[in-house]
């Protein structure tokens, strides 16, 4: 049953199965094993990525295009329900509504950048999505009627989803069941969903075509494959995952704008995380999101500890000042690509291998 749910691709070694089962079991549990706005806010953005993440997986690591225009979808999904919400009212229809429009305009975008871009060269397709996703984000920005521009938008969901509305009369095993407890087990249920239907897509026969033509693109086409048509639908598969990440990402916080959305940052992020997890694997998607926003939200405090527990030595201190969480990050991000070049996962698999 578990390997039919995996589409037959489980975890190739012990440690990688035993973690994943660690992060899907703590995510699984977060509101109860965790109580607080800040760790629930932070497995919801866990839940978020590892869709986000994995959308640019099927992209970059199995079919091995490069785009910059990831988060360009991703905030379509977060605009299209934030504005029907705000303008339409907080109601289960209107959701879907914003749903759908997203779904459609992000995938019909990414079919024309796919027929225009992709019979060019790696560099110049990757060049112009960054172009495309910039126009996109300063047409966000300057569209302040309908977008809010930089400031973007606050609007309600649905009452089911709204923190002030209580489920249950009585606390279920001491945690009082709210409408921010529904918003994060959606979130949850439909993340792991996506995952699910990303893992099934890349281990059926499109998926193999799409890793033929990332290792010899000329001999996916010599044999029989329309490499162009294939690369366009890997695209648009692509980018209706990114949009629903944007989707569940506008449910959770109630809010859409630039920042939280559109941002070259959050580009900049996704890579970093599928580079950590390892390309070609969506398992790395889930590894990689989890160690990174685990260390975005948590590192600067146990740097504040170790900070306060060495002030009798001499450097220490400043060295690991809070200020300088940036700094250490990207120490370990420099370690983490010299001793998994191949990723977490890829590392993972090849010692089980051996």
């Amino acid at each position: 049953m578990i390997g039919k749910l995996l589409s037959y691709d489980p975890p190739k070694s012990r440690v990688l199965g035993v973690v994943l089962a660690i992060i899907v079991l703590g995510l699984a549990l977060a509101p109860f094993l965790f109580p607080g706005a800040a760790a629930i806010n932070t497995a919801a953005k866990i839940c978020i990525f590892i869709v986000l993440v994995a959308s640019y997986d099927i992209l970059i690591g199995y079919t091995g295009i490069v785009s910059f225009a990831q988060t360009m979808f991703f905030g379509i999904g977060g605009y299209g329900v934030g504005l029907s919400l705000y303008f339409l009212g907080p109601t289960w229809p209107v959701l879907a509504l914003g749903i759908v429009i997203a779904l459609i305009l992000g995938v019909a975008l990414a079919f024309v950048i796919g027929l225009v871009s992709l019979r060019v060269k790696a560099i110049f397709f990757a060049m112009i999505t960054l172009a495309v996703a910039s126009a996109f984000l300063i047409l966000a920005t300057q569209l302040s009627e309908l977008t809010g521009g930089e400031d973007g938008r606050t609007f309600r969901v649905p009452e089911l989803l709204r923190p002030g509305t209580k489920l249950l009369e009585a606390p279920l095993f001491g945690l009082e069941i709210t409408g921010r407890i529904a918003a994060y087990y959606l979130v949850f249920l439909a993340a792991l969903a996506l995952f699910l239907v990303a893992l099934r897509l890349v281990n059926s026969c499109f998926g193999r075509v799409l890793q033929a033509i990332r290792e010899n693109e000329s001999r996916a086409e010599a044999l029989g494959y329309r490499v162009v048509y294939y690369r366009t639908l890997a695209s648009c598969l692509s980018a209706a995952l990114a949009v629903c990440a944007g989707v569940l990402s506008a449910i959770w916080l109630r809010y859409t704008g630039p920042e939280t959305t559109l941002s070259f940052a959050i580009m900049l992020d996704v890579l970093l995380m599928v580079v950590i997890g390892g390309m070609g694997t969506l398992y790395g998607a889930v590894i990689g999101a989890s160690l990174f926003i685990l260390a975005q939200n948590y590192l600067q405090k146990l740097m504040g500890v170790a900070s306060a527990a060495t002030e009798g030595f001499p450097l220490l201190p400043r060295l690991l000042h809070p200020d300088r969480w940036l700094l250490l990050l990207g120490v370990l991000f420099v370690l983490s690509v010299y001793f998994f070049p191949t990723g977490i996962v890829g590392r993972l698999t090849q010692r089980a291998r051996k």
